[in-house]
Parts: C-alpha cells; sequence; structure tokens
C-alpha cells in the first residue's frame, strides 16, 4: 500500500520572527493609518494579524496605540473586521488555509467551493472559492471533484464582480472524495423494484423510485447509495439506480450505520494499520520512572471500554504549603505506539477522534492499542505520561512536573461506585480504598473547587440525556443520569492537567494545538441582549464580558419560568470551541491557555501535545518531529475541528433516529415540552419525557397569520397577538414520525401567550412561511380552521 504524505513534512523557510505580511512593506508611512489604509493592510495579512503587527507596520507608539485600538473597535462595530481572541482578519475574508466544499462549477466548467464551516448567521453569505487545479513547477495541482472536502490554501480576489469567487485556492490535500448521490434506505415491492427513503431529514417522506433492473440486488431494509436519474415523464416519483449497497438495518443496532455514511465516517482500519497494532509490543521500563506503588485509581463510567486517565492525591508535606495538596493525574501513553507518520498515525488524523454512538463505537485507533495497551487496567503495568500539581489550601496551583512513568492501576471504579463511598456506603472494593485513596482525592478537590469558583467559568444548567438501550439494540428508556461530585473531581482534575500541559509547552517554546474557544460576537451579544430587555435584565455593554457576567444571568432566572430559556439562548450566543496552534484562550473555562492533553486514545489533539511535551522535556525519541511548524499545526487544528464537528453531528442525528422508532407507535400521542427554536417556518419543540426534537409548521399553528420576532425569538399572530416563545412549556401531539430521518412532526395544542397584535409586515420581522417534512406547503393567508387543544403550561 502506497504510503500517505506525512503532516509532518519538513519544509525550509524562515524563522516565523523574521517574516511579516508583505503590506507591511507596502505601507511603511509613520504615524496613524487612514481607515481604508488599515483594511488593506488586514486584507492583505491574508486575513490574520493584529494589533502589535499594525503598530509595528505603521510605526504607531505611545499615546497613539489608544487611537489605533479605538479605530478598530469601530471597524470591528461597522462589520468590516472580524477578532477571533487578539487575531483581526477582514470581515469575509478567509484564513490562508481553509476547510472547504467542493459544491459545484462556475458557467466556464471550473470548480467552486464553499467553506465547510461558515457560520452565516454571524458572518454572512459563504464566500465562494475558485478552485485552481493546474500548478507550475514539478508538482502538479491536485484535483478534487465536485462533492470532495478539501484541505485549501486560498488568497482574496481583488476585485471581485458581484457574484463571481472573491477566492482563490490551490488543494493541499483531499480529505475525503464524495460523488453526488442520495443516501437512503431501500424498501423491497414484490416485483423486485421498490423505493428509497432518503435518511436526510430534510427530504424526509420525498421518496424515489428504483426500478428492478435498477435495484444492484438491494434487499429491503438495505442501506444504499442511489444515483438521480433523469426521467422523460412529468409524473410520478423521481427515478435513481442504487450504486452501492452499505449494509443491512434490519434492527435499530444498525442505525448508526446511516450517520457513519452520510457524514463519510472512516470506521473500517486498513490492513496497514492493523498489522502495526498487532506487531506493537508492550512498552518496558527502561528510560521511565517506576511509578507502579503509587495507588492511582481510573473512575469511569460503568459501561466504559478503554480507561485512559488514572488520578492519585495526597496533603502536601512540605512545611512551605499547610494545608496543601498534591494531585497526579496519569494518562494513557499513546505516543509510545503511535509513532509520526506511522499507518496508526495518518489514520488516526484522518479519524480525528473517536464517534460515540448509543449502539457503537467508532475508535480513533485499533482495539489492541485503545482496549489493551493503553487501556489504564487494573493491576496491569502500563505506561503513562503523568503530572504532578502541588495545590495550596485554597485550590492554587503553586507548580507542577511532567514525568514518563510506568504505572499499575490500583482499582478500577466507577462515578457511582466512588461516590456512594463518600456518601457513606462503600461496597467490598471501594471499603478498603476510602481513607487512603478516597478520601484524599475528594479533599483536594474541594480545596480546586474553591480555586473553580473564583474563576467563575460559564457554569450552564443543562442536563444530558442518555439512551438506554435494549440487547437488540431498540431504545428501552431515556434517562437523565445524576451530575455527581465524582464526576466534577475527575473533570476539575483534567482541566488543571490540561492548563498545566498548556502551561509547559509556552515556557518551552515549544509549537502545541491549544483547545480555544473565543468570546461571543458581537451580533449574538447584541441578539441576547434584545432578549433579555424583554425580561427586564440588563446585559452590560462593556467590551470586555467575562463567564461572570453570564453566570449572574443565569443565577437571577433560576428557578423562574424564564430559566429554561435564558440558559438555551446564553449557550447558543457561545463560540463553538475549536483546535488551532495560534492561543486566544478559552473564554468558557475562563482560562488564558488551555490544550487537551487527557484523552489522546479517543483525540488525536491530545496525541500532539503528548508528543509535544516528550520532545519539550527530552523525555525519549517519539516526540513531535523538530520540523513541525506552526502552519502545519494549524492545518491539523483545521482537520480536526472538523472532524469534531462531524462526530457531533452523526452522533446527534443517530440519537434522533433512535427516537424516532421509539416513537413510532405512538403516533396520535400527546407529550409535553418546551420550544427549543423558532424560525420564520415553525416551532422545535423537545420533549420533556424523551429529550425528542419535532417540528410544528407555522401553517398549522391556528387561525392567525404568524410573523417571526427575531429579537423576541417568538412567533406572534399578527390580528390577536399570540405568541410561542423560545422556552415556553407546551402541550403537543405526535401526528407524524419518519425513524429512518429521525424525524418528528407535532400539532401544536396549547394556546400561546396574549400578547398585541403586531400587523403584518411589522419592521425587524419577518413573514412566516409553512413547511413540514413529507409535503412543502406554502401559505397565501390565515390556516383553515382548526381545533383548539387545551391550554398548556406557560
Amino acid at each position: 500500500m502506497a504510503s500517505k504524505p506525512s503532516p509532518f513534512k519538513p519544509k525550509s523557510r524562515k524563522p516565523a520572527g523574521d517574516r511579516l505580511p508583505k503590506a507591511v512593506a507596502a505601507m511603511p508611512k509613520p504615524g496613524l493609518p487612514s481607515r481604508d489604509e488599515l483594511v488593506a493592510f488586514i486584507t492583505q495579512s491574508g486575513g490574520k494579524t493584529d494589533k502589535r503587527e499594525i503598530a509595528r507596520a505603521f510605526h504607531v507608539k505611545g499615546d497613539e496605540r489608544v487611537e489605533l485600538k479605538r479605530m478598530l473597535h469601530e471597524l470591528e462595530d461597522d462589520g468590516v473586521v472580524n477578532r477571533r481572541g487578539k487575531t483581526l482578519g477582514r470581515a469575509g475574508y478567509l484564513p490562508n488555509v481553509t476547510l472547504a466544499d467542493v459544491t459545484g462549477r462556475d458557467g466556464h466548467g471550473e470548480l467552486i467551493a464553499e467553506p465547510a464551516d461558515w457560520d452565516e448567521d454571524d458572518l454572512g453569505k459563504a464566500p465562494k472559492i475558485l478552485v485552481l487545479t493546474s500548478s507550475s513547477g514539478r508538482r502538479p495541482g491536485v484535483a478534487p471533484g465536485v462533492g470532495d472536502r478539501v484541505l485549501i490554501r486560498v488568497t482574496p480576489v481583488e476585485d471581485a464582480e458581484p457574484g463571481e469567487p472573491t477566492h482563490e485556492g490551490r488543494v493541499i490535500k483531499i480529505l475525503s472524495k464524495q460523488s453526488a448521490r442520495v443516501l437512503g434506505v431501500f424498501r423491497a415491492l414484490p416485483d423486485g423494484s421498490g423505493r428509497l427513503q432518503p435518511v436526510d431529514k430534510r427530504n424526509a417522506g420525498r421518496e424515489l423510485q428504483i426500478a428492478a433492473e435498477d435495484a444492484d440486488g438491494a434487499k429491503d431494509g438495505d442501506l444504499v447509495a442511489a444515483d438521480l436519474l433523469k426521467s422523460r415523464k412529468h409524473y410520478g416519483l423521481p427515478a435513481a439506480r442504487v450504486r452501492e449497497k452499505l449494509g443491512s438495518l434490519s434492527n435499530e443496532k444498525a442505525v448508526s450505520l446511516i450517520a457513519i455514511h452520510a457524514h463519510n465516517i472512516p470506521h473500517v482500519f486498513s490492513r496497514e494499520t492493523l498489522a502495526e497494532a498487532e506487531d506493537a509490543k508492550p512498552a518496558t521500563l527502561k528510560g521511565r520512572e517506576d511509578w507502579r506503588k503509587i495507588p492511582l485509581v481510573t473512575i469511569d463510567p460503568v459501561d466504559a471500554k478503554d480507561h485512559d486517565d488514572a488520578v492519585h492525591a495526597e496533603p502536601d508535606v512540605s512545611p512551605d504549603n499547610p494545608g496543601g495538596h498534591m494531585v497526579i493525574v496519569a494518562i494513557a501513553d499513546v505516543a509510545s505506539y503511535v509513532r509520526p507518520n506511522s499507518a496508526l498515525d495518518r489514520e488516526a488524523l484522518d479519524r480525528g477522534n473517536s464517534v460515540y454512538f448509543p449502539d457503537r463505537v467508532v475508535p480513533m485507533l485499533p482495539e489492541r492499542i485503545s482496549n489493551d495497551l493503553c487501556s489504564l487496567r487494573e493491576a496491569e503495568n502500563r505506561p503513562a505520561l503523568a503530572v504532578r500539581m502541588i495545590f495550596d489550601k485554597d485550590g492554587r496551583k503553586l507548580r507542577h512536573t511532567f514525568h514518563r512513568v510506568m504505572m499499575r492501576s490500583a482499582a478500577k471504579l466507577s462515578y457511582q461506585a466512588a461516590q456512594s463511598a463518600i456518601d457513606g456506603t462503600p461496597d467490598d472494593k471501594t471499603g478498603p480504598l476510602l481513607e487512603p485513596v478516597l478520601k484524599p482525592l475528594w479533599a483536594a478537590y474541594d480545596a480546586l473547587k474553591r480555586a473553580r469558583d473564583a474563576r467563575g467559568p460559564l457554569d450552564l444548567d443543562l442536563p444530558e440525556r442518555k439512551l438506554v438501550l435494549t440487547p437488540d439494540g431498540a431504545v428501552d428508556r431515556v434517562v437523565v443520569p445524576p451530575r455527581l461530585d465524582a464526576h466534577r473531581l475527575i473533570e476539575e482534575f483534567m482541566i488543571q492537567a490540561n492548563v498545566a500541559a498548556a502551561e509547559t509547552l509556552e515556557a518551552k517554546r515549544t509549537p502545541l494545538v491549544y483547545r480555544v474557544h473565543d468570546a461571543p460576537s458581537l451580533e449574538k451579544l447584541e441578539a441576547l441582549r434584545e432578549l433579555l430587555k424583554t425580561l427586564d435584565i440588563e446585559l452590560p455593554k462593556s467590551g470586555n464580558l467575562r463567564p461572570a457576567h453570564f453566570n449572574g444571568i443565569l443565577t437571577r432566572v433560576a428557578g423562574e419560568e424564564s430559566s429554561s430559556l435564558v440558559n438555551e439562548v446564553v449557550l447558543r450566543t457561545q463560540a463553538q470551541a475549536e483546535y488551532a496552534a495560534e492561543n486566544y484562550g478559552h473564554f468558557g473555562l475562563n482560562l488564558r491557555r488551555y490544550a487537551h492533553f487527557t484523552s489522546p486514545i479517543r483525540r488525536y489533539a491530545d496525541l500532539i501535545v503528548h508528543r509535544a511535551l516528550v520532545r519539550a522535556l527530552d523525555l525519549g525519541s517519539d516526540g513531535l518531529p523538530d520540523a513541525v511548524s506552526v502552519e502545519e499545526l494549524n492545518e491539523i487544528g483545521t482537520r480536526i475541528s472538523a472532524s469534531e464537528r462531524r462526530a457531533m453531528a452523526a452522533e446527534r442525528e443517530t440519537i434522533d433516529r433512535l427516537i424516532a422508532h421509539f416513537l413510532f407507535d405512538r403516533v396520535g400521542a400527546t407529550f409535553t415540552g418546551r420550544i427549543a427554536g423558532v424560525t420564520r417556518s415553525g416551532l422545535f419543540v423537545k420533549l420533556d419525557e424523551t429529550g425528542a426534537d419535532g417540528f410544528v409548521p407555522v401553517g398549522t399553528l391556528g387561525l392567525d397569520y404568524f410573523v417571526h420576532d427575531e429579537a423576541a425569538r417568538a412567533l406572534v399572530g399578527s390580528a390577536t397577538g399570540e405568541s410561542y416563545r423560545l422556552g415556553d412549556h407546551v402541550e403537543v401531539k405526535l401526528v407524524e414520525a419518519a425513524p429512518v430521518a429521525g424525524a418528528l412532526r407535532f400539532e401544536m395544542l396549547s394556546e400561546g401567550r396574549q400578547g398585541k397584535p403586531v400587523g403584518r409586515g411589522k419592521r425587524g420581522m419577518r413573514r412566516a412561511g409553512a413547511q413540514s417534512f413529507g409535503a412543502s406547503k406554502t401559505r397565501s393567508g390565515p390556516a383553515k380552521s382548526k381545533p383548539k387543544g387545551k391550554k398548556g403550561k406557560r
């Protein structure tokens, strides 16, 4: 098998400190730049610069820096530039290296791509990228096709005409090839032909017909990929031909197959990768400290198959730190088995992370590595990378050191068992561990909790639901597991270990992949401010909002009817965390520097950090290669951030499908829930019982004509003022379920809030249309009469 090119390929380049954007040379005038010069500089900087670099370029010094800062804030407020941490970029412009999807061709037959991660709510319409597929020199350009996902190096097109691509890009690497296709479940008919039920929620109910000669032997219940066929008929269902059979969906246990194929998640390891895993030999004590007598324990969910972190705590015996604690976090040493540019490494990078479905796991690494050699099994020798941290009595970290060790887990515990022991009901296993192991862990956590509370990370109250499956893979029930101190203890210890890793690598000036989380955008903050005004809550207009401001609002509404609404909207206001080689902090955790270090079995970012620590601290020959640059780490960060979002979408869609199966035979039943989304087309309702999301088309709400009030997150009757608002508690009836697509449609039984009529076309509001799965409806006037149900809670 031919080897893929290494992501760590050495490049000849000048040191980072010697490189400046071309715009510096183009604008060497001293003194404050004009607004146009600032915009031009930021544009020519490839979409990435900061205030310090701008000041250096224009020789801005002293008091003029304050005026420069004001000018940059003004450009940001006007939407001309975007800010990400300290980094400034031209609004609508893209980073030099962008993850993109090839979406089609222009009138000249040239390929056109769009950025894969583009928030239209924040940034407007996605820019078009003209894909360049030829190159001068010895290396030919990489030629993708429509539907491919690519890593692309882009440059802005000067004076682009309206409607024309605003960027040009040359493909660095094709990450996945994906011809245009329809994914669906084949339903066989007696004559050998069939119907294709699309798995896309947007196309639920819009079946395709497949002739017997086009079925390619597909059987009832098979998941298939099909090509649309051109038909001369102007009536009947569209036609398709089965191109590939992907597996049987004869029971719910295979439902995750839909998401795996719909999102192109790699799930079959290559023979080369499996061979490397099987050939791996257990690590030895050579080059490691012997920590096997330290009673480290793993604390995980009951059903965990791999155990990549172990913890230990004891009082600090130093007389200089009375009441202090020593905490150890030991993490499986995956870097000792997965070497840079090996088959294991290349496939781990392609996967980016493990994907967890209710019925299966798609691991980042083969089981020989993840569930055997790197799993910190009880009473077995295992290699680990450990951090020893010293905290004072108030939980402030005084110092830390990293060690490459050989450890032996003293016990494998579940969260529930550890918590029960602390709460006074130990079992045979936790009883002997209570005094020497568990109580010191909780004493250290009590101190760290005080420091966490003082730091004030974002504290949202959003319970997580878990599906409990029957042996055949069907949903048995939906539960909300209790949030225990045992969970919080492990979480806080892991956060502190992650911070220690980032601090060490920064101090050693070693490049790494940070876990970064930007502050909310100005647009989202303004939308939140408008909503809070309707609740008589004021969000400070300060440009330096911290998580504590949000926590104060959440505390104020705790226990009130609006609590669910405010928690949901505050969550939606937050930016999405990602991986990057450039640090702009972690807003949600309120930390200046943060990296992922504690889960290298299931996240590629953590493996990079492990290798960086091995290199920085000279702990072995299997660290990060010396030739790795910040630019290459940024490319990796872009890829694994996309992999993470792909996994989240696949996991969420699989849960939707399983719950739709679960509720399929309850069509006609009534449920209570909360409005979880408001669009001009209708309402999304999240059920209290299962957490399932379903849609109420606006055309079914009643006799009035409803308009979308974006500021209030509500649909409002133009004549009556009756409104349905995000967070409202309502009663609905299930009228349709599409298990294959994971789609539910409800009928509203509750009456809305009473309010003032708004009339049609009120400024700031949009006309609402009607839409449901199974059929697309357009309403030109009020809906026909529909009986109202009983009034629900509000």
